[in-house]
């Protein structure tokens, strides 16, 4: 049976609802009525503050013009993650969204590096990593460089998206849900508030967070558990005051006894945070350790979020679709909590704006999609933990120990074997963001391709050397990040 779709109704706000409305309504052009339902009595998480440089995809489809979203969000430039202490304690590496080029045709860049057993890092060979290096930023002249994303106050993304959405036509209702009303076929009829009004539809969005009012709630859909994986399960989160130090164009995650500490710098504050697993280190202890590593002074108390790792089995069932937190959640390591919103947004978009019709084939594809594209990105999270070099607590002896997910054993086995980067479909990260997280982790393939040998190491090594010179002379004059920032204000 193909789903109706005019009148579309959006449960919950926060970055969820608001962005899904606001690209409904730019989207269809009033080929739609589109309602959001959100009630003040229901906090916002608000603490995806990081995010992946497809957020400025979406920007731009909407049409917001970039230092009017920084200013209306306090927001800064990301050239990557900064990842302490992840291989060993004392150790650091850098994932930026950039690419470290190649030498002599097909020959890899990264196999000359190992070969000739340079001590250092692989990222001096890749611009958005030495820029991050040196605190420096310059907005690309186009993408072919690199690539970058933001860091933002999530409270007001939402709110900046609510604005314009409902510039644009959205409705806002504002009411606390009571009752969700199901059709005889299973979908969903309407929303019950608890003043007694009665919002219908004919498509629903279920953003409402983890709660899942709809997808988990009214139609029951089971959940698939990722914890065996990803067994953080809590993290405290603490604006501070901003430091004296630079304003640094990354963000910093810091590998800790029982999970991992963010480090999320904004205009006006930084975000601090710990990730943890409460089966590995106790809830206080973790709070007095992400309180010990606050750089500047507290601006509220620590508030603690408890999830769990892992997805709906459907995303789409009936007439309900699951966007956001309400889908799924996968820990904040890479910051692809709104990368995700995006993805199923833009789903939903292609469908619509072509006229496909919204049928059983339609929800099928859907959610093959949407499931694999959580199991890429919780694959590439889980390489952060396995390849680690760490025994000194239990977190880390397990994660080290456990038994992988089959689709990451296989591209182990055949990068460890043959250098191979596969991929699949539906992937997150390319494949310069896995040799990233292998050359930071020092996991390197054990043999090297015979044909590098064919050449000269002088040669390979003056190449490697010209390149590296040729970067840091390039973002030797670049304005540091906060200056940047100011003038693109202006």
């Amino acid at each position: 049976m193909t789903q109706r779709h005019d009148r579309i109704v959006v449960v919950g706000g926060g970055s969820a609802g608001w962005m899904t409305a606001a690209a409904l309504v730019t989207g269809l052009k009033g080929r739609a009525t589109v309602e959001v339902v959100e009630s003040e009595d229901i906090g916002i998480i608000g603490v995806g503050e990081a995010t992946f440089p497809s957020i400025r995809n979406y920007n731009q489809l909407l049409g917001i013009d970039e230092a009017e979203f920084l200013r209306a969000t306090n927001g800064s430039y990301k050239l990557g993650i900064r990842f302490c202490d992840w291989l060993e304690v004392g150790r650091d590496y850098f994932h930026t969204f950039g690419h470290f080029g190649n030498l002599f045709g097909s020959q890899t860049l990264w196999a000359h590096h190992r070969r000739l057993g340079l001590t250092e890092p692989l990222g001096t060979q890749c611009l958005p990593t030495v820029m991050a290096m040196q605190g420096r930023f310059v907005l690309p002249r186009d993408d072919s460089q690199f690539k970058y994303a933001y860091h933002f106050d999530a409270v007001q993304y939402a709110a900046f998206l609510r604005q314009l959405a409902m510039q644009r036509g959205a409705r806002h209702t504002q009411g606390r849900i009571v009752d969700v009303q199901r059709r005889p076929d299973g979908g969903v009829s309407a929303v019950q508030l608890d003043d007694g009004r009665r919002i219908e539809g004919d498509l629903f969005i279920d953003c409402s967070g983890f709660r899942s009012l709809l997808l988990g709630g009214a139609l029951a859909e089971p959940f698939v558990d990722f914890s065996h994986w990803l067994p953080v399960d809590g993290a405290w989160a603490c604006p501070c005051e901003r430091s004296a130090e630079e304003l640094t164009p990354y963000t910093q995650a810091t590998a800790l006894e029982g999970g991992w500490a963010w480090r999320i710098p904004l205009q006006n504050r930084t975000g601090h945070g710990h990730v943890f697993s409460s089966r590995f280190i106790d809830p206080d202890r973790a709070r007095d350790q992400l309180l010990a590593r606050l750089d500047g002074q507290p601006l509220a108390e620590p508030r603690l979020l408890s999830f769990q790792t892992g997805h709906r089995q459907r995303f789409w069932v009936n007439n309900v679709i699951a966007i956001g937190l309400s889908s799924g959640f996968l820990e904040p390591l890479e910051s692809t909590s709104i990368y995700l919103i995006q993805d199923g947004i833009g789903r939903l978009m292609t469908m619509l704006t072509e006229g496909r019709p919204l049928n059983e084939d339609a929800q099928a594809l859907f959610n093959e999609g949407s499931v694999r594209r959580f199991a890429r990105i919780r694959d590439f999270i889980i390489l952060h933990y396995c390849l680690t070099r760490r025994r000194d607590s239990e977190l880390w002896r397990h994660v080290s120990s456990m038994e992988l997910p089959e689709t990451l054993a296989f591209r182990l086995e055949l990068w460890r074997r043959f250098g191979v980067l596969h991929e699949y479909d539906e992937e997150g990260f390319d494949a310069t963001s896995w040799l990233a997280i292998h050359a930071g982790m020092e996991h390197w393939p054990e043999r090297d391709d015979p044909v590098f040998a064919e050449i000269p190491p002088e040669r390979a090594l003056s190449a490697l050397k010209g390149r590296r010179d040729a970067l840091a002379a390039a973002v030797a004059p670049m304005p540091l990040h906060h200056r940047m920032l100011e003038q693109v204000l202006r």
